[in-house]
């Protein structure tokens, strides 16, 4: 009877003390998986982006459009880069439609992000031969302006635009292609070219100075490497520098191949726009996977292929080469700045996957798409191998 008393007396004890001791073993679970999540939350938060890794070299900067302004994107733009480019936003004909209205709206969006994340701003561009808005260059009853009309309509439209940013942009591709592909020609024969000759490129510049002193301008070319353009660009900047015309420096564009152009090439490029007293900076870096047909299949990248461990690995190696000479001319490149976000959207998947360069922009968009991966995130904002190849130095 009293060992049945103790027994029924022990157990609501012993069930007591059980469940305490469950409830305690899961509160130190509980306690540590939130640790664990929190160590983990913090280790991402702590990760640094591609602007930290850079940080002692120059600026890394995106191009960016209104989509890119919100959600996951705008998240990784924010950790990733300290500089921002709009894409089309402030180009003549999106921000200047009609003579007499000025659409601000996209331009000022993607300053006030830039600013809210104390990123730098790159304005682009003051003047260009294509998305140069039609009544821009006609009179009243459709007939071409004369050269007097046009600079005018020139100096106010770079003045508004840059006197509406000023004091927040902080350096301006004021030109944008003006040098003709053609070896044996040298400036590109535009409506520009053909009303205003040759003048329209310094004027330019000098509107744009006069309307904000302290921005930083810029002439900006792709294929800026070739020595055949590179030669005429030379040309073009010495005698701006010789006319004391205020610009700053040039942009290599660098829509660049997986093997063109050549290390040589880019590297005698930066030599000889550094012997004009230039600053540097690549303004528009991509690097498709895609390759021109040569007739050999061995040789091409199909065009509807998807991205393989081969191009990946081709990618980063080229990735890592070019940041390794970018590195070199720390003390002359002072930004870098990536044409779009990641592989989710680049402007290349419009015009044949990248085969044609730079050229490209002024080829007319397709509707199909043929996938360049030309960035250093995927699709899903995932972190490449070519990320890593150019920040593991």
């Amino acid at each position: 009877m009293k060992l049945k008393a103790l027994t029924s007396l022990k157990f609501p004890l012993l069930l007591t003390a059980f469940v305490a001791l469950v409830s305690f073993t899961n509160r130190r679970t509980l306690h540590h998986n939130n640790d664990e999540d929190q160590a983990a939350t913090s280790s991402y938060k702590g990760d640094k982006g591609l602007k930290d890794y850079y940080r002692k070299y120059f600026p890394i900067g995106v191009a960016v459009n209104m989509a890119a302004l919100s959600g996951p994107e705008a998240e990784l733009i924010a950790k990733e880069f300290n500089s921002v480019t709009p894409e089309n936003d402030m180009k003549m004909g999106p921000i200047h439609p009609r003579e007499n209205e000025y659409n601000w709206k996209n331009a000022d969006a993607i300053v006030a992000f830039a600013q809210e994340h104390h990123m730098k701003i790159r304005g682009h561009n003051l003047l260009w031969h294509a998305q140069a808005p039609a009544w821009m260059f006609k009179d009243s009853t459709g007939k071409q302006v004369s050269k007097e009309v046009l600079l005018k309509r020139l100096k106010d439209h770079i003045t508004a635009v840059v006197t509406h940013f000023k004091g927040k942009i902080y350096a301006w591709d004021v030109v944008n292609e003006a040098i003709d592909d053609k070896s044996d020609t040298y400036l590109r024969n535009s409506l520009w070219y053909q009303i205003c000759g040759e003048d329209f490129i310094a004027k330019a510049f000098e509107y744009a100075h006069e309307a904000d002193p302290d921005a930083e301008l810029f002439y900006n070319d792709y294929n800026s490497e070739v020595p055949s353009k590179r030669d005429k660009i030379c040309k073009l900047l010495k005698g701006l520098k010789d006319a004391g015309v205020p610009i700053t420096g040039v942009g290599l564009q660098g829509h660049w191949k997986l093997n063109d152009p050549t290390i040589q090439q880019i590297t005698e490029a930066m030599d000889k726009y550094a012997a004009l007293g230039l600053k540097l900076q690549i303004t528009e870096l991509d690097i498709t996977v895609r390759t021109a047909p040569t007739g050999k299949a061995s040789e091409q990248a199909a065009p509807d292929s998807a991205y393989t461990e081969t191009m990946a690995a081709q990618q980063a190696e080229r990735y890592k080469t070019i940041f390794e000479i970018f590195r070199k001319y720390k003390k002359v490149i002072t930004g870098v700045t990536f044409w779009n976000v990641s592989d989710l959207h680049s402007w290349l998947d419009y015009r044949g996957g990248g085969i044609a360069g730079g050229a490209a922009a002024t080829q007319g968009t397709s509707r199909k798409v043929i996938k360049a991966y030309p960035l250093l995130f995927d699709e899903k904002l995932q972190r490449k191998k070519a990320y890593w190849a150019v920040v593991n130095f």
